[in-house]
């Protein structure tokens, strides 16, 4: 570390001494305004004409820049305005520039497409792009969030910071389909293996553009973007310069339907500073507070594994309710299957404790009998039977006490056979840490060796509370994630070296939270301490209150009733949230280790290392004009580290190691009516064959601003590090999520003593006689191999009449080896044969990732138009839809795309006297939802989100006043996450670009 500090300041000397000797004879010095309205124009290229060297305004619109001789022509350049040439001949006048507004509609470069510069119009796969000026008039809370106004995006909400962005389908909190890359740094939490929405990263005033690539986009960026990649990029300090801020209040839950009004706090700031056009720094901060959308879906849910679905009841009226964001209430027990094994269980303790002399059902066998096995024995009947061990003194009688309801439970029927039930839950927002908070601070320092070359070196770091939704709602407190980069970029070629440090920090599973506090108030079955502790345990209890029930009211009492006074008797005492036993209950529980008994902490202090490079060796070798050649290649290594609670790296830690590398050619055809693309890419990680994704595109110019363009793409997805090394226990109940690779099908006995058998199966077996056991189908566990998707792609894009700009494109993609999830159920003990998986208590659910045999196909289509209406405004709007079909029954896809989406917009940024607005309507058709935490359809939804901006002219500030969601309609976009209603806001902003 030492010596990393050393080389660190010996750097910096070294840049500060050449920006001391960097010295030129002679000072330009000027300004840029706006022509409309006078106002200073920042960020302006400011280049000497036929040279890389040059500079760029400053906040106040003003340029400096030495130069060794006159005269020279200076080019101003910039999005939104044309470009200008101006001669300079006397340095002692300063340059007063005025821009001209124009039109950049289609004409903005972008990098994603290709990793070269191109026009989007010329963009051989389909994208999207916010810019600075689109970011800063944005009408969301967040950049982020602003992300699904584009065409083709979608987003699941989880919480009011964690945010998934996809493309063309698989909707899910946690996407490890889609790559999202922030200053070309994969983003990913190195534990979960996909980004966690935008905790770490860039604060929204540092963003300077986002670029969105739909669809396949392996072949160049790698592993994981089956569905797309997200590319988010931050303003350079070189030409973004000054101290900006922006302080924004708001109104959440103003409705008090989840709780009561509270308000929404979000203050960034952001500093730059330039010397002497060669060295640069930038601070960067941002801090959001707010009370979080609550889960509050309180309905009955059916689940085994992980196959699961929302059905009728509630806890008045079912015993065996399982609430969807209700915890604690996970297991499910069979009262007729649990008597039989609790009263042979007694029976044998009791004759053991006595030496043989005491025989309960041998004793409940001849008594009954003998008095004419009544249904419902009488009180003094009763009394009659418990007499008879009074010879055996207080134990005795006790045993018998204990083991006469469950006799009686079971020889007269008392249970029924569909007399499930299960404990009682506590509510999610008992649970959970609903104070949201994101603290991100990031620094860098940059260093130009020359115009075309420069270093950097850049630290981002986020902490922050928040919840997401797995195969449980996590509620992720003080959660924190570092990343590191160096980098040297130059003109034709890149090298960057990365690290992200990721730690859980006070993380917990809240399933797990609400079944431990249950258990530390009573276990649901102890019979480790004999009569008595079985006596004391929760379902005993129940069972036995049920039995005295049923015989003492002589059948009189419903089911219901009889449920209603168990569930009293055995809740008795029952710790309740705020009360001090729950409270210290809770907290012991959230500060134990998952991996041991009755904990919820998660440990995760994974980290990701990671090195990349790219050349454009046709422009190094000066051969461009024949063709342009990509070069690139990249190494990562994962070190998994959650010390037993999340992985199997209990004894060390887990490395896993991937590397790959591409080449792209690029070809004009045709006086540049046509241009040819093609691209591949090798990689391959520890536990994985390689694989090879090839890409071809044809951009066909049919007329000005007006192309064809054609895609072949292929991309793939290694299983995560979750799918493979995965040993979780969930809710603290009997479901395990195991890894899917050989060793844990060996750990687990799935291929030995306990083996498996799929879900539906023992579904079906549990609807029939206990002995009828022909029903159980044994699950089946190949070599899991990465996913392959190929995807096929046409589309359009122009510039019609100089205003309307049109895009449209129509995919189908095929999956190969679909990485799916599977659930099966095993019993508890080995050679324990079929007859325990009739029963949930002696049964155990366990899911892993497999993949299907089936190809697995999808489709879909958009399209998106923006026009440029008179006096500044701006008509926007897309529709798009996603389609999976060819899905084999039982298999868990998490596609989630609404069939149909669209977003419609207006806004004019400069109205009148420097007003603006901008307002969205979003809406997407209702779908049937797949996760892990439940499914069932979701329905449709619309909603509105609108911004009100003044700029006075002649500032630096901006006000703004705006909401999302202004009807407050609540909603949904996936299972046990929560529904979000309206957030209303002010801010004011000083310097924001």
């Amino acid at each position: 570390m030492r010596k990393s500090y050393s080389f660190l300041a010996a750097w910096l000397m070294a840049c500060l001494f050449s920006v001391s000797a960097y010295a030129q004879s002679v000072t330009i010095s000027g300004t840029v305004k706006n022509s409309a309205n006078k106002d200073n124009v920042p960020a302006v290229s400011v280049l000497i004409k036929g040279t890389s060297q040059g500079t760029y305004t400053n906040s106040d619109g003003e340029f400096s820049l030495k130069v060794a001789k006159l005269p020279v022509v200076l080019v101003f350049s910039s999005i939104g305005f044309e470009t200008q040439e101006v001669t300079v001949s006397d340095a002692a006048k300063a340059v007063e520039v005025e821009f001209k507004v124009k039109s950049d509609l289609g004409q903005e470069v972008v990098v994603a497409a290709s990793r070269l510069p191109q026009r989007i119009l010329e963009a051989p796969v389909t994208m999207e792009r916010m810019n600075s000026a689109i970011i800063k008039n944005v009408a969301a809370p967040s950049v982020y969030e602003a992300i699904t106004n584009l065409k083709g995006v979608d987003v699941h909400t989880a919480s009011l910071t964690f945010r998934t962005v996809t493309t063309r389908g698989f909707v899910t909190s946690g996407n490890t389909r889609l790559n999202q890359l922030v200053d070309g740094m994969d983003n990913q939490a190195p534990g979960l293996n996909f980004a966690v929405s935008s905790i770490v990263g860039l604060t929204d005033l540092d963003v300077d553009n986002i670029e969105v690539l739909s669809g396949a986009s392996s072949a160049l960026y790698g592993s994981g973007g089956m569905n797309g990649t997200v590319l988010i990029t931050s303003k350079s300090p070189f030409k973004y310069q000054g101290f900006s801020y922006n302080v924004k209040q708001g109104m959440m839950h103003v409705d008090k339907k989840q709780r009561s009004a509270a308000p929404y706090n979000n203050i960034s700031m952001r500093w730059a500073k330039v010397y002497k056009n060669k060295l640069a720094f930038r601070l960067s901060g941002e801090l959001i507070r707010g009370s979080d959308w609550e889960a509050e879906d309180y309905r009955n849910k059916a689940q085994i594994g992980i196959l699961s679905k929302v059905v009728g009841g509630n806890r008045a009226g079912d015993p065996n309710f399982n609430g969807v964001n209700v915890y604690g209430d996970e297991t499910s027990v069979n009262l007729g299957q649990l008597a039989a094994l609790l009263s042979s269980s007694v029976n044998s303790l009791v004759a053991a404790q006595s030496g043989g002399l005491i025989q309960l059902q041998a004793t409940a066998n001849s008594y009954f009998s003998a008095i004419g096995n009544p249904t419902y024995p009488s009180a003094a009947q009763m009394t009659g039977f418990y007499n008879l061990f009074t010879p055996g003194g207080a134990n005795a009688v006790a045993a018998a006490q204990l083991y006469a309801p469950l006799y009686l439970g079971i020889t007269r029927n008392y249970f029924g056979t569909q007399n499930n039930v299960t404990r009682t839950g506590y509510n999610e927002d008992q649970l959970v840490d609903y104070n949201t908070l994101n603290a991100k601070f990031n620094a860098g320092v940059h260093y130009k060796f020359t115009d075309n070359l420069e270093a950097s070196l850049n630290s981002y770091f986020g902490t922050g509370t928040t919840v997401y939704t797995g195969a449980n709602r996590y509620s992720l407190r003080n959660f924190k994630m570092a990343q590191h980069k160096f980098e040297m970029k130059s003109k034709n070629w890149m090298y960057r070296a990365y690290t992200i440090q990721g730690n859980a920090g006070d993380s917990y599973i809240g399933d797990a939270l609400g079944a431990f506090i249950n258990e530390a108030w009573k276990p649901s079955l102890n019979t480790a301490g004999g009569l008595t502790s079985i006596a004391g345990s929760w379902l005993p209890q129940y069972m036995l209150t049920f039995s005295e029930g049923r015989r003492s009211s002589a059948g009189a009492f419903s089911d219901a009733q009889l449920h209603a006074a168990a569930r009293g008797t055995a809740d008795a005492g029952r710790f309740l949230p705020g009360t001090k036993q729950f409270n210290d209950a809770a907290n012991v529980i959230r500060n134990t280790s998952v991996s041991k008994p009755g904990g919820a902490k998660f440990l995760d202090k994974s980290d990701l290392y990671a090195m990349e490079a790219n050349a454009n060796i046709s422009e190094m070798l000066h051969f461009s004009k024949v063709v342009d050649v990509l070069i690139g290649a990249n190494w990562k290594q994962w070190a998994l580290k959650s010390q037993g609670t999340i992985f199997a790296d209990t004894l060390q830690t887990i490395l896993i190691n991937e590397y790959g590398s591409y080449i792209q050619l690029k070809k004009s055809l045709l006086n540049n009516k046509l241009t040819l693309t093609a691209s591949g890419r090798y990689d391959k990680q520890t536990n994985f064959k390689g694989k090879f994704t090839p890409r071809v595109t044809a951009v066909i110019n049919v007329a000005k601003d007006n192309n064809i363009r054609l895609s072949y793409q292929t991309a793939y997805r290694f299983p995560s590090n979750q799918n493979q090394y995965i040993s979780l226990r969930l809710g603290g109940g009997s479901s395990f999520l195991i890894g899917c690779l050989p060793e844990f099908q060996t750990y687990y006995k799935l291929n030995g003593t306990r083996p498996g058998y799929t879900a539906e199966s023992i579904l079906a077996y549990r609807a029939g006689a206990p002995g009828d056991s022909s029903r159980l189908v044994r699950a089946t566990f190949n070599e899991v191999k990465p996913e392959v998707v190929t995807s096929y792609e046409i589309g359009y894009k122009g510039i019609i009449g100089k205003k309307l700009l049109f895009d449209a494109y129509y995919y189908t993609s095929r999956y190969k080896d679909f990485l799916v999830s599977v659930a099966a159920g095993q019993t508890q003990s080995d050679n324990a044969g079929r007859l325990p998986l009739y029963s949930s208590f002696s049964t155990n659910n366990v899911s892993y990732t497999q993949n299907s045999a089936a190809i697995i196909k999808s489709y879909g289509w958009g399209a998106g138009v923006e026009y440029r209406a008179i006096k500044n405004y701006v008509v926007y709007g897309n529709v798009f839809s996603d389609v999976l079909k060819d899905v084999p029954a039982n298999e868990v896809t998490y596609f989630n795309a609404p069939k149909y989406r669209y977003n419609i917009g207006l806004r004019n940024d400069d109205l009148c006297k420097g007003l603006g607005f901008n307002v969205v309507y979003k809406w997407q058709d209702n779908n049937y939802y797949e996760g892990t935490f439940v499914s069932g359809t979701l329905p449709y939804f619309g909603w509105w989100d609108a911004q009100v901006s003044y700029r006075p002219h002649g500032t630096k500030s901006v006000f703004r006043v705006g909401g999302t969601n202004l009807g407050n309609f609540y909603a949904r976009t996936g299972y046990g996450s929560p529904a979000v209603g309206g957030l209303y806001y002010i801010s004011y902003g000083y310097n924001i670009f």
